[in-house]
């Protein structure tokens, strides 16, 4: 079903990355983790469908969502970075499988935090965080998404790596095999993986080649 929402708020939060919040349907739910097709509600871009994943929470009165502009691309996501505050975009069924399913390690790459953003603010709202860790690779501290809350919600339990520069505090990629040796220190606990599909596909390949079950690692398929 389609539903027409106006944008409430606009604000950018990293280097070409913007969180938008939207007006919220009525009986409209989801869980951390899920998303929905969106599209912009012009008649050009109305049946230009691109998945975002909820950056909310349900109880939240609004929707959110963290969209990464790829300007080569001159499409939805450079479309939707020139919207402002009263203009309506289209959500539609909630789909996704991404779900939080107990402690271990979030392993992220650029845009791909978004889908843990919603399961991290739930943990942390609900005093459950506990030792979950995460990895959250860019290549540019600039590109870092909402970085000051992560590490907020997760203290010292936040690591963020950067590709391209060398900065104090941060640790250098990339995240390959000797670096998950170096850093993960069980592979007996679940792993949450997004990011890049060549990423995940190397990652997930990883960890289950040094004793992660196929059943613990979880990502977008």
């Amino acid at each position: 079903m389609d539903h027409p929402v106006k944008i409430i708020d606009v604000k950018t939060v990293a280097n070409n990355v913007k969180r938008f919040r939207l007006e919220k349907p009525e009986d409209y739910r989801f869980i951390p983790g899920q998303a929905t097709d969106v599209s912009i509600n012009k008649p050009s871009w109305k049946e230009e469908k691109r998945p975002f994943t909820f950056t909310s929470l349900n109880e939240d009165p609004y929707l959110e969502f963290t969209i990464k502009r790829y300007p080569d691309h001159h499409g939805v996501t450079d479309e939707l970075h020139r919207l402002n505050p009263g203009d309506e975009l289209i959500v539609r069924d909630i789909w996704g499988a991404i779900s939080y399913k107990g402690p271990g390690y979030f392993i992220a790459g650029g845009a791909g935090i978004t889908p843990f953003l919603a399961i991290l603010r739930w943990l942390h709202k609900e005093k459950k965080m506990g030792d979950n860790q995460l990895f959250f690779s860019n290549k540019k501290k600039e590109d870092v998404i909402v970085e000051q809350e992560l590490a907020g919600m997760m203290g010292p339990n936040a690591h963020f790596i950067l590709t391209r520069e060398e900065r104090p505090g941060y640790l250098k990629g990339p995240v390959n095999e000797a670096f998950l040796r170096q850093h993960i220190t069980g592979f007996s606990r679940h792993f949450y993986i997004c990011g890049p599909d060549a990423m995940v596909a190397a990652i997930a390949g990883i960890v289950t080649s040094l004793g992660a079950s196929a059943e613990s690692v979880v990502f977008e398929k």
